[in-house]
């Protein structure tokens, strides 16, 4: 029985590193594929390698067309997310769900907003002309085809800058603060409040008629009253797991804490819901182990009434709308604090890089 488990194991790993060669070396993508003769040609971002800022470089691709289902936009503005910068880093969790050698989809970054050009012929909710945001990869790019169900109306009350900062942020604080079961008159802190999520998080909750407190850094206290915070702290200075006050829910956007300590500042029923994972840069192993304490923490929470809850943010239209009128509304406004022309991508991806973000960063696309 040894002798067959030991072969057993032997030749499993045997079969493993294969597949694994051979997904490696396998691994390519479209890059260096030639466009048709004669068809359109549009300017787009690119990365055909993982690696530095650097790898990402404009591009000339074949215009998209539309699906039955899809609309094709004229791309004005798209914004950068953690997600979009972590994947050309490259790190082997990305690459495994990516791309083992080569990104497996070269197209840079997921939150659009611009102008309808045509639409598929089962697509009757919009028409050419429509002002859209939504979702679809590769949007940093002249034209993007987008399903229909993953767009929808730009307000009028905002610019095509502001609105492809909402998409994939926006709806990560929406759905975490729904997560969190948040409802009027509770006391909500935002832990780290400062990042794309963050800002959308502190005005979600507000509209919620939520007490909001938010920890940010020193430099970013004044945006997070601007934000209309109820209460800031600064956590340069203090920590707010050692304060005595307690809090319903706990939206925390860096991990940063032991269960322990978080949970010593929920009420006796109160809901942490772990929405990041350490901040807008954090080094491939120190994001890994937080996300697996994330899922350690909402695991052991099963067996207290103070509950550490996960999640997946979810492309859904109906959570879209709601964000785009709470924003009609006047009651959410996307907080842009650099906008950037699409030929100098790669420096806002070095800025973001740097970890010190507000808000977010947008690509003005020409």
């Amino acid at each position: 029985m040894k002798r067959i488990l030991k072969w057993s194991a032997l030749a499993i790993l045997v079969v493993l590193f294969a597949w694994f060669e051979f997904a490696y070396w396998t691994s390519s993508n479209d890059c260096g594929r030639g466009i048709p003769t004669g068809a359109q040609r549009i300017k787009a971002v690119r990365f055909c390698d993982y690696g530095a800022p650097d790898v990402v470089h404009m591009d000339e691709i074949e215009k998209p067309a539309p699906a039955e289902d899809q609309l094709l936009v004229r791309v004005r503005a798209a914004s950068l997310n953690a997600i979009d910068v972590a994947i050309v880093r490259g790190p082997a969790l990305a690459r495994l769900l990516f791309g083992l050698r080569k990104p497996k989809f070269t197209g840079f970054a997921r939150d659009f907003a611009g102008v309808v050009e045509a639409v598929g012929k089962k697509v009757t909710e919009f028409k050419p002309g429509d002002e859209v945001f939504g979702l679809k990869g590769g949007a940093v790019a002249q034209y993007v085809y987008a399903r229909k169900d993953r767009v929808v109306m730009k307000p009028a009350s905002v610019t095509f800058e502001e609105a492809a900062a909402v998409p994939l942020a926006g709806l990560t604080a929406w759905q975490g603060l729904k997560t969190g079961k948040i409802h009027a008159g509770e006391k909500v802190l935002v832990n780290g409040a400062s990042g794309g999520v963050g800002t959308f998080a502190i005005q979600i909750a507000k509209a919620f008629n939520a007490e909001v407190t938010a920890v940010v850094s020193t430099r970013n206290v004044e945006i997070a009253r601007q934000l209309a915070a109820d209460h800031v702290i600064d956590y340069t200075k203090e920590d707010f797991t050692k304060r005595s006050e307690r809090y319903d829910l706990l939206y925390d956007n860096v991990m940063n804490h032991s269960m322990s300590e978080r949970r010593r500042v929920l009420t006796s029923d109160g809901i942490c819901v772990l929405a990041g994972f350490g901040g807008a840069a954090p080094s491939g192993t120190e994001a890994m182990a937080r996300i697996v304490r994330g899922f350690s923490d909402s695991f052991r929470s099963r067996f207290s009434a103070q509950k550490f809850e996960r999640y997946t943010t979810t492309a859904s239209q109906a959570d879209l709308q709601s964000l785009s009128d709470l924003i009609a509304q006047g009651k959410v406004k996307p907080f842009v604090e650099k906008t950037y022309p699409m030929s100098e991508t790669v420096e806002a991806l070095r800025y973001f890089n740097a970890g010190h973000t507000r808000g977010k960063l947008v690509i003005a696309v020409d």
